[in-house]
């Protein structure tokens, strides 16, 4: 379906998350983050056991303490630092950083326009980062065997561009890469 032509419905694209801003390194290697240290870190960030915030800090070190699934290479960056350091890890050091422009045409029907496949639309390898819910900002930043990566102009009507989005596709499923989070590849 993501050819130049096609009219597919967009899901909602916006980011949920509040603003927050990534710790220098040197700060966030201090903190607690870890499940063993639950409650360190809501005494740390003045989190009330049972509220949602102790919740929403715990589920997200949870998930970055879960093994990695099958084939999947994984590491949760609390600072920025971090997410570099796996992405080049992962793919060296000629690597480039993409991900949606903005939420514009959320749950609207749009036509895709023009459509770059990265790396020629060939199986590549990518990095992707999803934010978590933490105080600061933390990415659950992983990548899985066999993904294409692709750019679409994401037009209104016939010829209006909208929006500039990045999809990654795994065997037959794509999903929109939304704003706020990134897909690291390899420079074409």
């Amino acid at each position: 379906m993501l050819k130049t032509g096609t009219a597919m419905a967009m899901p909602d694209l916006r980011d949920r998350m509040p603003r927050r801003a990534f710790l220098p390194r040197s700060i966030a290697q201090k903190l607690p983050f870890s499940t063993a240290r639950l409650e360190d870190m809501n005494r740390a960030f003045n989190a009330t056991p049972d509220t949602a915030l102790a919740k929403a800090m715990a589920s997200t070190v949870a998930e970055c303490e879960r093994a990695p699934s099958r084939g999947e290479t994984k590491r949760c960056a609390t600072s920025v630092e971090d997410m570099i350091d796996f992405a080049t890890a992962v793919l060296g050091s000629d690597v480039v950083v993409r991900s949606t422009e903005s939420a514009a045409g959320s749950r609207r029907s749009f036509v895709v326009g023009k459509v770059t496949g990265v790396d020629g639309g060939r199986v590549t390898r990518a990095v992707s980062c999803h934010q978590s819910l933490f105080p600061f900002q933390v990415y659950y930043c992983h990548s899985v065997p066999k993904v294409r990566v692709y750019e679409a102009e994401i037009l209104a009507g016939a010829a209006e561009k909208i929006n500039h989005g990045v999809a990654i596709c795994r065997i037959e499923v794509c999903h929109w890469i939304f704003p706020g989070d990134m897909t690291w590849t390899v420079s074409d």
